[in-house]
């Protein structure tokens, strides 16, 4: 399988599909030319990027300025928005002789800085799939952005977006994220926008090597980053009239595998109550075994044989020999940091005094359909993989797994639509929300349907981010705008979960002015919000069927085959 269409499918499991990368060298330099196609759109990002500086001379606006444990930082205000961008979290970026290692807790600083620009995106792989060259990055990435509107009340209840990418790509430039208009409609919250390692530098186990004893966290430091934001968070979120104790993660894709994975880190609790889990799961994780497979992969392409050597590579180098590991960087269930068995975690009350909001898309895998090329290069890279993953399975399992296959009807890419949905999407969620309420837990689950204009598309993964961050004018992945009746209620049920722990609404709270009354899940009813364009309304699962209970669910013991 070659590159471009590996990168092609990596796109699809990514949030980001306008994704806004650059080189990982440190520097901005990308002149915008007049052969270049995206030169309109890279000099946009770019305008977004500026190093914030130290502010000595006492010239900025006290009105924007919040004082915080590691510094005091002067936002600036569109409408009646203040965006404070590009906040460190950690007391020493991972570069030099911090790479690989655990992030680095702040220090106090009475300095005065700008908070006005986005901070470098994590180092990933470029490649034209993914508009590369648009934006900076680095190694020196652990930063926060913050919007509030400015209307002087306190306590408001917090909501920190974790983005996705597959591990691998993405940042808090993501103009489909960006939090301007969110918060404009929903004054009543403060939206955070957390960056983590990605890739290489925040996924990769290297402690089974000869030197590799120094690297003990290296597996997972990606969530170690996000843990330390969540810190910072919750120390300093009161300045800006957050509520510390009233704060809701959320994510999607791997932001939602994030989002579910950080509920089992001891001490989590402290820093979040609520959890919106978006199109992932636990399932994006992996085993000890399977990372260290991935982590020799790299070694064997670049010749090392110990960190010692990884540490010469060339960052260029060494980002590109780590694509072999594409849809294969998780965070690793290493028994330590993370429970061997995650499901099994949540079955036993890890999260059980935590809110839950979870579901998916009814078409996630079409997403990954349009970004390979169309149904070709699509069929190519999944049977391969299907093959490949079929010898795990016992001979029985195999058998209900053929038959699902052979069931679906349509063409001939919808089996493996169908399959993928069920094993990447579908069963993850409605085990982890099984486990969830068996434990004592509580959970809201949807079910979105609403479908893009994009060929193929129909209600593929990502296609509700740009109606949950309220950009229409993002239309790359949905090919159109949603009815905004919907978008509007589907935002405020996030928003109301976010401060209650219940998304229900109100006839007086419901934009269209009918109350909508989201059922817990429970074990035997299994009722879910549907969100249809024009319909919003709760159904129980065994109505659509949406997951073969007998075929598939089993299936999740593999987590993400």
């Amino acid at each position: 399988m070659n590159r471009r269409l590996l990168f092609a499918v990596m796109a699809a499991i990514l949030v980001c599909a306008t994704s806004v990368l650059t080189s990982c060298s440190d520097t901005t330099d990308n002149p915008v030319t007049e052969n270049d196609p995206l030169a309109e759109e890279r000099a946009q990002l770019q305008a977004l990027y500026g190093e914030n500086r130290k502010i000595t001379d006492g010239n900025y606006d006290k009105s924007l300025a919040v004082k915080c444990i590691n510094g005091t930082f002067v936002g600036r205000k569109t409408d009646n928005v203040i965006a404070y961008k590009g906040i460190p979290f950690v007391g020493e970026q991972p570069v030099g002789e911090h790479r690989w290692k655990a992030p680095i807790d702040i220090v106090p600083d009475d300095g005065i800085y700008e908070a006005y620009y986005n901070a470098k995106s994590p180092c990933q792989v470029d490649d034209e799939w993914q508009r590369a060259s648009l934006y900076p990055r680095g190694e020196d990435c652990l930063y926060l952005n913050v919007w509030k509107a400015d209307d002087g009340a306190v306590k408001k209840p917090v909501m920190v977006w974790i983005h996705g990418g597959a591990f691998e790509v993405g940042g808090t430039v993501e103009p489909r994220e960006e939090g301007t208009n969110f918060v404009r409609e929903n004054p009543d919250v403060i939206l955070v926008y957390i960056e983590y390692r990605l890739g290489v530098f925040g996924f990769f186990h290297l402690s089974h090597l000869p030197d590799g004893a120094d690297y003990p966290d290296a597996q997972n430091l990606g969530l170690m980053d996000q843990m330390m934001a969540l810190k910072w968070i919750h120390n300093n979120i009161a300045a800006f009239g957050g509520d510390p104790d009233n704060v809701t993660i959320f994510g999607e894709s791997a932001g939602g595998g994030s989002v579910s994975l950080l509920p089992l880190i001891e001490g989590s609790h402290n820093y979040f109550q609520r959890v919106i889990a978006q199109s992932g799961s636990v399932c994006f994780s992996r085993s000890e075994a399977e990372a260290i497979a991935c982590t020799n992969e790299v070694m064997s392409a670049l010749g090392c044989k110990t960190v010692a050597d990884l540490q010469k590579v060339d960052i260029e180098k060494l980002v590109e020999a780590a694509d072999a590991n594409t849809l294969r960087v998780f965070p690793e269930r290493d028994g330590k940091f993370l429970p061997l068995d995650a499901y099994e975690a949540y079955a036993n009350g890890a999260a059980k005094d935590l809110d839950f909001m979870q579901g998916c898309n009814k078409d996630e895998m079409n997403y990954f359909l349009v970004c390979a090329g169309g149904p070709e290069p699509f069929m190519d890279f999944l049977n391969e993989r299907l093959t490949t993953n079929l010898t795990r399975l016992t001979a029985e399992e195999r058998a209900l797994v053929e038959s699902f296959y052979k069931d679906v009807k349509g063409e001939a890419y919808d089996p493996l639509c169908r399959l993928y949905n069920q094993i990447w999407f579908i069963a993850p969620v409605f085990r982890q929300a099984e486990n969830q309420t068996k434990a004592g837990g509580k959970t809201y689950n949807y079910y979105f349907t609403v479908e893009s204009s994009v060929p193929l598309m129909k209600s593929g993964h990502a296609v509700e981010l740009s109606t949950v961050f309220n950009h229409p004018e993002q239309t790359f992945v949905t090919g159109r705008t949603f009815d905004a009746t919907f978008s509007k209620t589907l935002r405020r049920m996030w928003v109301q979960f976010a401060k209650t722990g219940n998304p229900s609404l109100s006839a007086s709270e419901s934009p269209d002015g009918k109350a909508k009354e989201w059922p817990l899940y429970d074990l035997e009813n299994k009722q879910l919000m549907i969100f249809d364009e024009f319909n919003i309304h709760p159904e129980k699962e065994s109505q659509r069927k949406i997951l073969d209970w007998d075929r598939t669910y089993f299936l999740t013991k593999y987590y993400c085959l």
